[in-house]
């Protein structure tokens, strides 16, 4: 049975031997990126940048490499033989899911020595063992999902579909994770309902806000003082899901107008124009790679001009929403809300003097600036039912988190 085993699947060795050089690469870069960041200012914005530019983006690295490796067949040749042994769809979820799980880890090798930093910079109470153990709930829920969502479309790739049964499926697999998100990010989450006291003021500030949502869910993460703020789910089922530290950090004013931003958002879908950025040059881009004649130079054109063209629309709504938003409760208001918000974070509203054309989100220094204008100009707005003062809703400094 072993020599059998052995002769069908590739060998562990090496492919375990080249993830435990990743992870020690992953850590190396995490501890590195975390000295820097203390040291430069706006440290807390650093922070944010060194997860989107460097920790994240190790997950994607490992997993790319380690695919090419076989590593989840070798895994699971040893772990899982009998499903090992299989040629089907099962086998290749199996061994995609351990390819996410390595992935995963070197993510957290990544992560974990930033932990300290972010516990400086921030002057919060935050321990290694719970940010991490976090981490490692939310990558292995995510690790999850991906297998179920990539493995099929991979293999719908390999049988030559069509670009419009691809751009069909893709289109369903977003659909799919819009509905899904609310339960999705319970089951990631540590949450709990909201107590008596809670509920009533949540209400009255969702009235205020102009936002209707189906229920309210609290983060408790009290620890990480991270003020969440988001609000998933499809049409009939949206929930709103807010942090301890969101109830604790602002007052009634400051949490309606963020709520004021977030319901704004949503009557522009700034969302639902990201997914649809993502599917459509993710539709494109596969076609220009997917023909038999290698590299197509149009679709891959058109897998640009979707990107940029999707990228400026999201851009755009964010901005229309902040008008919507200010028409309700104020532009001042507004204003004063997203610069609490940075304070309650440490963090430093960025600006950009030239408009970042590959980003879906606009500055938060660039927002408040904008605002602050409007008001300036007299234009304040806050005609909205019992807005009195309040504005914004700012996920990591600018959309829809």
């Amino acid at each position: 049975m072993l020599p059998l085993q052995s002769a069908s699947s590739p060998a562990l060795g090496p492919p375990v031997a080249f993830w435990l050089a990743l992870c020690v690469v992953a850590v190396v870069a995490g501890a590195v990126g975390s000295a820097v960041a203390r040291r430069l200012s706006n440290p807390v914005g650093k922070y944010r940048l060194l997860y989107l530019g460097v920790v994240f983006p190790v997950g994607l690295l490992a997993y790319g490499l380690l695919a090419v490796l076989d590593f989840g067949t070798a895994v699971t040749g040893v772990v899982l033989p009998g499903v090992a042994a299989r040629s089907g769809l099962v086998a290749a979820l199996a061994a995609d899911f351990a390819t996410w799980l390595a992935a995963a880890v070197a993510v957290l090798a990544a992560y974990a020595p930033t932990i300290r930093g972010v516990r400086a910079v921030r002057d919060i109470d935050l321990s290694t063992a719970s940010a991490v153990r976090r981490m490692a709930r939310y990558l292995l829920g995510v690790a999850a999902l991906l297998t179920v969502l990539i493995v099929p479309l991979r293999r719908v790739v390999a049988g030559g579909a069509g670009l419009v049964p691809l751009a069909v499926l893709l289109v369903g697999v977003a659909a799919v994770v819009l509905v899904a998100s609310p339960w999705v990010i319970t089951a990631l989450r540590d949450t709990r309902e909201p107590t008596a006291a809670e509920a009533d003021r949540l209400a009255a500030l969702r009235e205020r806000a102009g936002l209707s949502v189906r229920d309210t869910v609290v983060l408790a993460e009290t620890d990480a003082e991270s003020a969440t703020l988001v609000v998933r789910g499809p049409p009939g089922y949206r929930r709103l899901f807010v942090s301890d530290a969101f109830l604790d950090a602002f007052d009634d004013d400051t949490a309606a107008a963020l709520l004021a931003s977030k319901a704004a958002q949503g009557s522009v879908h700034v969302l639902g124009r990201r997914i649809g950025t993502v599917v459509a040059a993710g539709v494109l881009l596969i076609a220009a790679f997917g023909g038999d004649g290698g590299l197509s130079v149009v679709p891959l054109a058109g897998a640009a001009a979707a990107l940029l063209v999707g990228l400026w629309a999201t851009r755009r709504g964010i901005r229309s929403a902040d008008d919507a938003a200010a028409d309700r409760v104020g532009a001042a208001v507004l204003a004063d809300a997203f610069e609490r918000y940075a304070d309650a974070h440490s963090l430093v509203p960025s600006r950009r003097s030239v408009p970042n054309p590959l980003s879906a989100n606009v500055p938060l220094g660039d927002r408040i600036d904008r605002l602050r204008d409007r008001a300036a100009d007299g234009d304040g707005g806050g005609s909205g039912d019992g807005s009195g003062d309040d504005g914004g809703d700012v996920s990591h400094g600018g959309g829809d988190g």
